[in-house]
């Protein structure tokens, strides 16, 4: 029993870190629960581990939900309806197709690549004017895909907002933002589907939380400190180390 709590304390504290790093954190932590839990599939309790993250998410930036459900910032509301509805149109048929498939690595490379592109675009001054309503519906898009294991959720989102004009802490703030409904949405689907994921994992999901609400500070204040480039250039090795992870792995 205390071994199964610790395993599971593991899984949370793996999630809390890598969730908001553009590192497939539902790879990573289904690579390890298929080697420390055999309790439930791996790619499941990979997504429902993100409950602990979302709930981090949630009270760190419980200003900007108010803002929302007050209706004092209509255009974020308008961008996270957009987003969360094109991520669902894309990601449930998905993950009914490939749950038991492993792959993403080739296309965490194209992404490291492409924000490599978008880190040479800022460093030469060069903006991508795409529209409020188009930056959601990409970003959504992208958000939906990360559902194949091996593709990072917040690595596709921040690829997508960066093709805008955002400043990098709004890039990471958005991002993090557009993870609490989809996460939400598959964390009720995944209960529904097993109730039994909450009563046994709680160890887990108070460690996601824990640890995901330290690491969401600090990168955020990390973020405020660098330029873009290097931003975008750090977080491309990022997308570089976990395809090649999960190449090797």
């Amino acid at each position: 029993m205390i071994i199964l709590m610790i395993n599971y304390i593991i899984l949370g504290t793996i999630q809390g870190i890598f969730e908001w790093l553009p590192v497939s954190s539902e790879g990573i932590t289904a690579l390890f629960t298929s080697l420390l839990n055999k309790n439930f599939e791996p790619i499941d309790l990979a997504l429902f581990l993100h409950l602990g993250t979302l709930l981090a998410a949630l009270i760190y930036f419980w200003k900007d939900w108010v803002k929302l459900f007050k209706g004092q910032n209509k255009k974020l509301l308008q961008f996270l309806i957009i987003s969360t509805f094109t991520s669902l149109l894309i990601s449930y048929p998905l993950y009914k197709i490939i749950k038991n498939f492993a792959f993403g690595s080739g296309l965490l490379f194209l992404m490291g690549f492409g924000l490599l592109g978008t880190a040479y675009a800022s460093e030469h001054k060069f903006k991508f004017k795409i529209k409020n309503t188009s930056l959601a519906l990409l970003s959504g898009l992208l958000q939906g895909l990360a559902v194949i294991p091996g593709l990072s959720r917040s690595g596709s989102t921040i690829f997508g907002l960066s093709l805008g004009e955002l400043p990098p802490q709004k890039i990471l703030k958005i991002s993090y933002l557009m993870s609490v409904p989809i996460i939400a949405a598959s964390s009720f689907y995944l209960f529904l589907k097993e109730p039994n994921l909450i009563w046994q994992t709680w160890p887990a999901l108070i460690a996601s939380f824990l640890v995901g609400i330290l690491s969401l500070h600090f990168l955020l204040r990390w973020a405020q400190k660098i330029n873009f480039t290097k931003f975008a250039l750090i977080f491309s090795s990022f997308c570089f180390l976990g395809a090649i992870l999960g190449l090797l792995l």
